[in-house]
C-alpha cells in the first residue's frame, strides 16, 4: 500500500532528470543543487533558501529548481498535506480554490517540480521530516519549513495559472493564482510516468 512503512522509495539516481536539472551543480553524493539553495564553505544547504537567488527567480521568472526561464503560462509547485487537503476539498465541492496566504516556496517548471517531489526525501514520503534553520519563516499552510515536522498525508504537485511575489529585505514571498492542475500523491514515485512523459515532450 502506498505510504506504508514497508514501501521502498526510489533512489534519486534512478529518477529521470529534466535537462535543466541535469545542468545544475551537484553535491558530494551527486544530488543536483536547486537554483535557490545557498552554499556555505563549498557545500549546499538544502534545508535553506538563499534570499538573493530566490528574489532573482521571482523577478526574472526563473524556475526555483533549475534556474532557467519559465515561459508565460502555468507554473507549478509542490505542496504538503495541509494545502493538498484544502485543494482536494475545493475540487470535491466544485468550488474554486483560492489561497491568499503567501508562501516562501517558489514556482518552477512542471518537469522540475515533478522531479523535486520525487527526489527530495521530505517531499517524497509522508513520514519524512525536514530540518531547517529556526530563523527561517514557516509556511503556515504547507508546513514545509517547520523544523522536524513530517509532511504527513497526501502531498501534491500543483499547477497554477500564474504567481505574484513580494521581495522584502528579509524574505521573498509568493502567492499562486488560479488552480490549473492537481496531482496528489502519497509517495511521489507515483509521478514517474508523468515525469518521463514531460521530459520526452520537451
Amino acid at each position: 500500500m502506498s505510504g506504508s512503512s514497508s514501501s521502498v522509495p526510489m533512489r534519486f539516481d534512478a529518477v529521470p532528470m529534466p535537462a535543466g536539472v541535469a545542468g545544475r551543480p551537484r553535491d558530494g553524493r551527486g544530488y543536483p543543487v536547486p537554483a535557490i539553495t545557498p552554499w556555505e564553505d563549498g557545500e549546499p544547504r538544502f534545508a535553506l533558501t538563499d534570499h538573493g537567488r530566490t528574489a532573482r527567480c521571482a523577478v526574472q521568472r526563473e524556475c526555483s529548481v533549475c534556474g532557467e526561464l519559465m515561459p508565460r503560462g502555468p507554473v507549478w509547485r509542490v505542496v504538503g498535506a495541509g494545502e493538498s487537503a484544502a485543494i482536494a476539498a475545493a475540487l470535491e465541492a466544485g468550488a474554486p480554490y483560492r489561497n491568499m496566504a503567501p508562501t516562501g516556496e517558489g514556482p518552477g517548471h512542471r518537469a522540475c517540480m515533478l522531479y523535486a517531489a520525487m527526489v527530495c526525501p521530505y517531499l517524497a514520503r509522508p513520514n519524512a521530516r525536514r530540518s531547517v534553520s529556526s530563523g527561517q519563516p514557516a509556511d503556515e499552510l504547507t508546513g514545509h519549513l517547520v523544523r522536524g515536522a513530517a509532511r504527513g498525508g497526501t502531498g501534491a504537485v500543483v499547477g497554477f495559472a500564474d504567481y505574484e511575489y513580494a521581495v522584502t529585505e528579509q524574505q521573498v514571498l509568493f502567492r499562486f493564482i488560479d488552480l490549473v492542475e492537481y496531482l496528489p500523491h502519497q509517495e511521489a514515485s507515483a509521478h514517474l510516468a508523468r515525469l518521463e512523459a514531460e521530459i520526452q515532450a520537451r
